[in-house]
């Protein structure tokens, strides 16, 4: 195959610039295997995309993906230009057919005339002779092993250990074509693997599972290195954040067995709009940058993807890259599926009771009804009482001042000790806060549930003792101090190791610029202990006046229906769109969402093709899916409902189809 050269090539560098403790990814063999996340740190290799060198200590670096048409020439090019001048240091652009791919040319071209000449990115599906024209032109392609060569087949039980491996090799002999052509043009290669989109091949031996999105991506990365090419990316993405975040965790310790060190790309997959879709990025990807996990990031917004720049910008600045300050346990106790850590019942925290949520008004002078609105709940006029919402607190925070009146209806209130000593018995619902010195000097006690705020440094043999033997407390503890993250995961390993069985509640305080600000730190922050399953309920607070009590509260739960422990709206799954989008995908979604805000436990994928589309949205319960110009397909979980439905009514019909089965 013949191909044009590329203007400005630069040559790739692979380089190890780690410790004597870790490895350059051209070397494998035994006296590599065995190196876990658990005895050593893990640092991906350089690799250069373009003239923006990714991995080893370099900047995590920022992208997104443009959503216009490809052959829209013009319109490509103006997006791109205001994508890398909100920041972005890669631009990804759709290349559905080969005429497209020979677009990139003139893309790249136009580009480079006004003066813009940081990489671009292809993202191919399904034809491989598309990649290879692609890799003439932009300096990384990103192919998907899932739909890379072989095709799908309802019949999974067909692959004998023969077939298995015959369609193995055959995987192979083309991505060897691809592989020569990246290396004569200097173009870096992405593994892009999705969960929603795995060969029956790999389902019918892993299942649709993390090790399955694994299995698929080591089977392209052996077949580079077998050919020393190592000029690789691998993303394994997914739009359900545990599968995300599992996967990415086993994909290191595989890579890390396996003698290799490639960079890696997070994102999670449609992850929505608004609110929603910050946050359930910043919890998946914030998780993993924890654990110096991750070299570039993409925050799939259903929004324009400038937008996307500055949120993954806030999400970058929280961890720059700087290996002499990592966690003291950086991956520890790697997390390959979610269990939730075992806790006693004290009331209704702990044990089998989904994480609860504190909403604190401690800064207020008083106790106000307008309080139990921000909270969540509202007032029935009819019956002259209060009623929880999906978003109600389960606690709401007082500090020192006295909550009022007992008020039914509401779950709890939680007021500092000096205050809770001075109230009637008839405050049964209300409960003391201690520091740890008044818990272990003071004898006055509620009998039912008493919080007790304790750092790590704290925590010693004895007052695990202490706390053990009383089974009315629960902990709070939190981001007091540096590297708050390592130190609650040191918290809760010493509380593993003493078989401490007390529920933990996470206190979380930000004095963040705004409201996007605090929403992502608090995501990136407390995520990973809901992931992990460690924690029982958060706490979080601002210092900031400008945020209102109503969107801490939301976050809270938003952070826990992200993290999927406690699922309290709607969950849409909706993706940021592409060039492949057939209709006006945010404008599809906020509909959708207006009519069906008010369900609970029930997830609505709005996909804009079929490319990812009936994949990604595998566990939605409804599915709305571009079919092809001005047509839409509707989806019952993975059944097709109804086919080439007139756009001007598949929302209504949209509708119909949830109010019929709900």
């Amino acid at each position: 195959m013949k191909c044009k050269k590329k203007i400005g090539k630069n040559s790739y560098i692979v380089t190890n610039i780690q410790d004597q403790k870790m490895f350059d990814t051209s070397v494998t063999g035994p006296d590599k295997a065995g190196i876990s996340p658990e005895n050593s740190q893990f640092r991906s290799s350089e690799v250069m995309i373009g003239n923006v060198p990714l991995g080893a200590g370099n900047p995590i670096r920022i992208q997104s993906m443009t959503n216009t048409l490809t052959s829209d020439i013009s319109g490509t090019v103006e997006q791109a230009i205001r994508i890398f001048d909100a920041g972005a240091d890669y631009v990804r652009i759709t290349v559905p057919t080969v005429k497209d791919a020979r677009t990139l040319e003139i893309i790249r071209n136009e580009l480079h005339l006004r003066g813009y000449t940081k990489p671009l990115i292809a993202d191919v599906h399904f034809n491989p002779e598309i990649a290879e024209v692609a890799a003439c032109f932009v300096e990384k392609v990103r192919i998907n092993p899932g739909n890379y060569s072989d095709k799908k087949n309802t019949e999974q039980d067909r692959f004998t250990e023969d077939k298995y491996y015959s369609d193995l090799k055959t995987i192979r002999e083309k991505l060897f074509r691809l592989i020569a052509i990246c290396r004569e043009h200097n173009t870096a290669l992405r593994i892009g693997t999705n969960h929603g989109s795995l060969s029956d091949r790999i389902v019918s031996r892993y299942g649709d599972t993390p090790a399955g999105m694994v299995e698929a991506t080591m089977e392209f990365l052996r077949i580079c290195r077998d050919e020393q090419f190592h000029h690789v990316v691998v993303s394994l993405k997914s739009s359900n954040v545990r599968v995300m975040v599992n996967a990415n965790r086993l994909m290191v310790k595989r890579m890390m067995d396996e003698g290799m060190n490639y960079p890696l790309h997070l994102g999670v997959t449609e992850a929505g709009e608004g609110e929603d879709g910050r946050i359930k990025s910043a919890v998946g990807i914030g998780a993993l940058l924890t654990d110096n996990i991750g070299d570039t990031i993409r925050i799939s917004l259903t929004e324009a993807p400038e937008d996307e720049i500055p949120v993954a910008r806030i999400l970058v600045e929280m961890y720059p890259r700087n290996y002499q300050k990592l966690n003291d346990f950086p991956v520890y106790d790697l997390s390959f599926g979610f269990e939730r850590r075992k806790t006693l019942a004290v009331r209704n925290i702990g044990d089998a009771y989904p994480p609860v949520v504190i909403a604190d008004f401690s800064n207020e002078k008083a106790f106000t009804p307008q309080q139990l609105e921000d909270a969540g709940y509202q007032y029935d006029e009819q019956y002259h009482k209060w009623n929880k919402t999906n978003l109600a607190a389960d606690f709401i925070y007082t500090g020192d001042t006295i909550p009022g009146k007992p008020i039914t209806g509401i779950t709890g209130f939680i007021c500092n000790y000096q205050v809770w000593s001075l109230l009637h018995t008839d405050y049964e619902n209300v409960f003391p806060v201690f520091d740890l010195h008044e818990f272990l000097s003071i004898k006055q006690k509620s009998l039912v549930l008493n919080f007790v705020r304790i750092e790590f440094t704290e925590l010693t043999d004895d007052v695990i003792k202490k706390i053990k033997s009383d089974l009315s407390v629960v902990l709070i503890t939190g981001n007091s101090g540096h590297f708050s993250t390592s130190g609650t995961r040191s918290f809760f390993r010493k509380l593993a190791v003493a078989d401490c069985k007390t529920p933990v509640f996470l206190r979380w305080s930000y004095n963040s610029s705004g409201l996007t600000d605090f929403q992502l730190r608090s995501s990136s922050d407390t995520g990973t202990f809901f992931i992990d399953g460690m924690a029982d309920g958060i706490w979080l607070y601002s210092e900031n006046p400008s945020i209102s009590k109503q969107n801490i509260n939301s976050t809270a739960f938003s952070i826990l229906q992200a993290c999927r422990t406690r699922i309290t709206r709607t969950e849409f799954i909706s993706c940021p769109s592409c060039g492949r989008t057939l209709f006006d995908i945010q404008k599809v979604t906020t509909r959708i969402r207006n009519k069906t805000a008010h369900l609970k436990n029930l997830k609505i994928a709005v996909m804009g093709c079929i490319v990812n589309g009936p994949g990604e949205m595998a566990d939605a319960d409804y599915g709305y899916v571009g079919a092809g110009p001005g047509k839409i397909t509707l989806y019952k979980g993975k059944e097709i409902m109804k086919k080439n439905v007139p756009e001007e009514t598949a929302v209504d019909e949209l509708l119909a189809l949830i109010n019929k089965f709900t």
